[in-house]
């Protein structure tokens, strides 16, 4: 029997934006009732895990419930300095996350690359915002999802070498449960629950395989 491996579903903003998008943001917001589609769909699969970027306050306004009606639970990844930020999410709602049974991870501070920081950045984001989101949150965070999906060798033995459980990053490939580095299918305007399902499950070509894991390596040895 073949081995099924689990499939990282991540999400970012739904329904209507009630913050200044950044470049390139609006890729990654999908309309509420494609939101309950592609739900509807993920709930089907043999193993899933859901997540949750960027802290937009369409976490706590629109997706806790959905996924909890589901039967599902999520990890959401909190930026620090955007707490109580007009359509981001506050500190009262990061401690309802928690409450109801979901997961809390660092998305950072400032949502910027965790490529080549100073010393002074590396602290703040890595750090001071866990430090944070642990508080708010009321337990110990030690998961973290890479800001724009950035990431290089350097940056993954910081977060080894400050005891992160879990990194999770936007590569768009299959995991294994246990693994340190969780690849996602990060959720697109553009998809569809087909599209996303085939995709995700999709028996994919050696070809495609080897691509994806080239671009791993190298973003590892930059």
């Amino acid at each position: 029997m073949a081995e099924i491996r689990p499939a990282n579903v991540s999400f970012h903003g739904i329904g209507t934006a009630r913050r200044e998008l950044e470049h390139g943001e609006d890729r990654f917001w999908i309309g509420i009732d494609e939101f309950r589609r592609i739900l509807d769909e993920v709930a089907t699969w043999p193993d899933v895990r859901l997540s949750f970027d960027d802290g937009n306050s369409s976490d706590i306004e629109i997706a806790l419930d959905e996924v909890s009606e589901r039967g599902l639970t999520a990890t959401f990844f909190v930026l620090a300095g955007r707490l109580g930020a007009a359509g981001s999410l506050s500190e009262k709602d990061v401690s309802e996350l928690r409450r109801r049974g979901m997961g809390i991870g660092t998305h950072g501070m400032d949502h910027r690359s965790w490529r080549g920081m100073d010393e002074v950045t590396r602290h703040r984001e890595l750090v001071e915002a866990r430090q944070r989101i642990s508080e708010v949150a009321g337990v110990r965070v030690d998961e973290a999802a890479l800001p724009l999906g950035q990431y290089d060798g350097r940056i993954l033995a910081d977060l080894r070498g400050l005891g992160y459980a879990a990194v999770h990053t936007s590569d768009r490939r299959p995991t294994r449960r246990e693994a340190w580095l969780q690849p996602r299918f990060s959720v697109r305007a553009d998809h569809t629950p087909e599209s996303l399902r085939s995709e995700a499950l999709g028996a994919s070509t050696v070809g495609r395989r080897a691509f994806v894991a080239a671009k791993g390596v190298i973003k590892r040895l930059r």
